[in-house]
C-alpha cells in the first residue's frame, strides 16, 4: 500500500473537513456534511490517481466511476437539503453534547466521518494506484456498479419526486423500485462499494475487504436502515403494513397481505 499516498489523502480529507466545521459554527448547521461525505471520497480518488500517473485502464475507470458516484450523490443531497433547517438527527446529536456543541462537532460530526470515509476509500488505492486493464472480474465489478448506480440515483429521483407532489404528505412511497426494497438509496450504495472492493480484488487488494464491510454494517445498522426504521414509523402511520410486505434492504418481490399476516403471527 502507498501510505504515502494514503496519509495525503487523509490530511485533505481533514484539512476541508475543518473548513467545514468553521463554517457550520457560523450557520450553526451541520447537517452540510452529508453533502461532503462522497466528496471525501472523491478527494481520496484524485489524490491516489495524481499519485499513480500516468493512470492504467482500470485505474482511470476506477477514478471516473468515483467521480460520477461522489458529484452526483453529493449534489442530489446539497439540493434536497437547501434551505431547510438542520437534519432531526443532527438536531439530536447537538442536543445530546450541549453544551459545547460548536466545539464537539468538529470531531465529532466533520473528523468522524471524514476519518470513517478515509477508511472505506482504502480499496481505492489498489484499484487506482495499481497497474491493470479491463478483464473478467474488472467487468463484473463494473456490472455491479451499475446495479448500485441505478438503485441509488433512481430511488432518490423517484423519492424526490413523490415529495413534490404535495398529495403525498404523510403517505410511503411504495412503487418504482420501493416497491422491492425500503431502502433502494442504501442498497444501490451497499453494491458500489462492493463493486470497488472487486476492483481492489482484481489489483490485489483482497486485504482491504474491511472498508466494505464496515460500509455494510453502516448502511444496516448504524447511519442507514436503523436509524431511519427508529422514528418513521411515527410519522407515517402506513410504514409498519409497508415494513410487513416489504424487504428491509435486499431486493425482492412484496409479500401479499396473507403472507405478511402470518409471517407477523408466527
Amino acid at each position: 500500500m502507498d501510505m504515502q499516498a494514503y496519509l495525503l489523502a487523509l490530511a485533505l480529507i481533514l484539512g476541508v473537513g475543518v473548513v467545514a466545521w468553521a463554517v457550520s459554527v457560523m450557520i450553526r448547521n451541520v447537517a452540510f456534511v452529508d453533502s461532503l461525505w462522497s466528496l471525501f471520497f472523491l478527494i481520496a480518488a484524485v489524490v491516489f490517481a495524481v499519485q499513480a500517473a500516468p493512470l492504467s485502464a482500470r485505474g482511470l475507470l476506477v477514478t471516473l466511476l468515483v467521480a460520477i458516484w461522489a458529484l452526483r450523490l453529493s449534489i442530489y443531497i446539497t439540493a434536497r437539503n437547501w434551505g431547510e433547517p438542520e437534519d432531526y438527527r443532527y438536531q439530536k446529536i447537538r442536543e445530546n453534547n450541549e453544551p459545547g456543541f460548536a466545539v464537539k462537532s468538529l470531531y465529532i460530526v466533520f473528523g468522524l466521518q471524514g476519518v470513517l470515509a478515509w477508511f472505506i476509500a482504502m480499496p481505492l488505492i489498489p484499484a487506482i494506484m495499481n497497474p491493470g486493464g479491463i478483464g473478467l472480474l474488472e467487468s463484473v465489478a463494473a456490472a455491479l456498479w451499475l446495479v448500485g448506480f441505478v438503485f441509488e440515483a433512481g430511488g432518490d429521483y423517484q423519492l424526490a419526486s413523490f415529495k413534490r407532489d404535495e398529495s403525498n404528505k404523510g403517505r410511503v412511497l411504495n412503487n418504482g423500485l420501493w416497491r422491492y426494497t425500503r431502502h433502494p438509496n442504501y442498497f444501490g450504495d451497499f453494491c458500489i462499494w462492493w463493486a470497488f472492493y472487486l476492483f481492489a480484488l482484481a489489483a490485489g487488494g483482497w486485504w482491504t475487504i474491511l472498508s466494505p464491510l464496515l460500509m455494510s454494517f453502516l448502511l444496516l445498522k448504524v447511519s442507514g436502515v436503523a436509524m431511519l426504521e427508529k422514528t418513521i414509523t411515527n410519522r407515517r402511520p402506513d410504514y409498519a403494513e409497508y415494513i410487513r410486505r416489504t424487504n428491509a434492504f435486499f431486493p425482492g418481490f412484496p409479500k401479499s397481505a396473507t403472507a405478511a399476516w402470518q409471517e407477523k403471527t408466527l
